[in-house]
């Protein structure tokens, strides 16, 4: 299928219409595996906002009123074409984003389980009804759709973030306008497609690209939009709920982290390394989730870094689209040059290279898995989330000391330990300051687990019922 693949056309998806902008502005989308331009993707003006936006006002009462079953069955059916669509929907992904194919037709499949669960979740948001003091008086309490969302989803993984945000907020009954990565625009395009074929009503979503303040800006002041969901960094994430404030808007915000690996001395070194290094290396490490700052028991840090840098070694680095790569491209230029700056800085602030730490010779924008030893807190990477392919170490001999090296930033979306004592799993998921911890475990996603982060990583949750209920409102009625 990836020889004769052709890259489809974008276009904004705006009342149910497949259209260019009517300003006719593009933006190129590059291939990271070669830098080449692939497509040109419309720009939404503000005239399209406006269309977008009186089409998720006339859609809300109907959508909202439309019963749970009847919402599930389309994202059922939507659910279904996405599993059909998985291979052709990864070479997109691939094409634009640059990860591997086998990971980009994983997580096609992965928002297939994504709609299908939210289809099932959205038949049991139930209310309750709540004894009285008053004969004859009945308490019931109702959910219900907040109304309209305005949601924004990063370049990274560009069909599982949307995933989210559409099926939570489409299952709960609310129409949406999401303006996904300019980078990386087909793919969250194939599930808006899967949607629109499997028979959601013409208005609910919405799909708009352009320059991402603007568009922002303009979504969250408008009276239309009830809701506001993020997913990116701290420093715009903090922006997007300044100017959700002043609308008293809810947002549901997944941003930052700079997750803490702690390895034990009675951990079991070899599967601690596997499964860190799998984890890191995914996507290229551009993964808000990726396990980076490894404390590791003094006991035990050589013969973790050199079973680490064996796994980050063997990797294969090359076009996604090329059977057997282990680890694609990065997704932009702007990544090859912050993994410059990290590593210089630490290197210059006496950290070891046991493992890369440069970019492949030739086009593209890829660079060799890396792993830092005996990192200062000085360094920037201790301090600043990488969004790369490098990890880094530090060594500690104290339980009570890695728990505050680990709680030290002000970041808190994951964490993870390796240890074989069920006494030590206990005292450091108790101790850990993070919204997701994996314990012998890096797999933090699934549709039926919450996703989301404490601190400056955000607020809210992705993911479970706690995802369902970001986009319903809570309406009390006494009936006497």
């Amino acid at each position: 299928m990836t020889d004769t693949f052709e890259y489809p056309q974008p276009r904004l998806f705006i009342a149910g219409a497949w259209r260019m902008g009517s300003g006719g502005d593009t933006l190129p989308v590059l291939n990271p595996a070669t830098g080449e331009t692939i497509a040109q993707l419309p720009v939404a003006n503000q005239a399209d906002l406006d269309e977008a936006l009186a089409a998720v006002e006339m859609a809300f009462p109907i959508w909202k009123a439309t019963s749970a079953y009847d919402r599930a069955k389309i994202l059922k059916g939507a659910a279904a074409l996405l599993r059909e669509r998985a291979r052709y929907i990864g070479a997109v992904t691939t094409s634009e984003q640059g990860k591997p194919i086998a990971e980009s037709s994983a997580e096609a499949f992965a928002c297939a389980d994504i709609f299908e669960w939210f289809g099932e979740e959205a038949r049991r948001a139930y209310g309750r009804i709540v004894p009285s003091k008053q004969p004859g008086v009945r308490h019931m309490v109702f959910k219900e759709a907040i109304g309209p969302v305005a949601a924004f989803s990063p370049w990274n993984f560009p069909t599982t973030i949307p995933a989210r945000k559409l099926a939570a907020a489409l299952a709960a009954g609310c129409p949406v306008i999401i303006k996904p990565a300019e980078e990386a625009p087909g793919s969250c395009l194939e599930l808006a497609r899967a949607l629109d074929d499997a028979g959601l009503p013409k208005g609910v979503l919405n799909v708009v690209f352009g320059q991402p303040a603007e568009i922002s800006s303009y979504l969250i002041a408008s009276p239309v939009i009830r809701k506001i969901s993020f997913t990116g960094s701290t420093v715009v994430g903090k922006h997007l709920a300044r100017l959700a404030a002043d609308g008293m808007k809810p947002t549901t915000m997944e941003l930052g982290g700079h997750a803490p690996v702690i390895v034990f001395e009675d951990a079991d070194i070899d599967k601690a390394a596997r499964m860190a290094a799998a984890a890191k290396f995914r996507n290229a490490g551009q993964i808000c989730i990726a396990p980076t700052r490894f404390y590791v028991h003094d006991a035990v840090h050589d013969a973790f870094a050199s079973a680490f840098a064996g796994h980050a070694a063997a990797l294969k680095i090359g076009p996604g689209l090329e059977a057997g790569t282990g680890m694609g491209p990065l997704a932009n230029a702007r990544r090859l040059a912050a993994m410059e700056q990290f590593i210089g800085d630490a290197v210059g602030h006496g950290a070891g290279v046991a493992a890369g730490g440069e970019g492949p010779v030739g086009a593209g924008n890829f660079w060799r898995p890396t792993l830092l030893t005996d990192v200062p807190d000085s360094a920037r990477i201790m301090n600043e989330e990488p969004f790369g392919p490098v990890a880094v170490t530090q060594r500690f001999s104290d339980f009570d000391e890695v728990v505050r090296q680990a709680n030290r930033l002000p970041y808190g979306l994951a964490a993870y330990a390796y240890t074989r004592s069920a006494r030590t799993s206990a005292d450091i998921a108790d101790a850990l300051e993070a919204g997701m911890i994996g314990i012998n475990f890096s797999v933090l996603t699934g549709p039926e687990t919450p996703f989301g982060g404490v601190k400056e990583s955000g607020h809210g949750s992705e993911g479970g019922i706690e995802g369902l209920e970001g986009y319903l409102v809570t309406k009390y009625v006494a009936q006497g």
